[in-house]
């Protein structure tokens, strides 16, 4: 056993992150699940379904041109590789 290392030493594990996205706007009935590598997406009309999904590959492939881990990117720099029309605006009140 390294002389450095005490038996009591955790191991330093690798940061985890994951994107998660719910939707509650669904009026049909359907049940929309879509997992990815680092995301969970769940509900939504088939519109909103249809964007998340959208947007989670589009961050996916972002990270990966950039040769980045989702655990390894801030906030800030989140915000940055998602759309800035997704993140400039609050969201529209729904008609009555």
């Amino acid at each position: 056993m390294d002389a450095a290392r005490k038996p009591t030493d955790k191991p330093h594990k690798r940061r985890q992150a994951a994107l998660l996205g719910l939707a509650f706007d669904a009026d049909d009935g359907q049940k929309r699940i879509t997992r990815g590598p680092n995301f969970l997406l769940a509900g939504g009309s088939q519109e909103t379904h249809g964007l998340m999904q959208e947007t989670a590959i589009k961050i996916n492939e972002r990270l990966n041109r950039e040769g980045k881990q989702l655990a390894d990117v801030s906030v800030r720099e989140l915000r940055d590789i998602v759309d800035p029309r997704l993140t400039a605006y609050p969201p529209q009140p729904r008609p009555s």
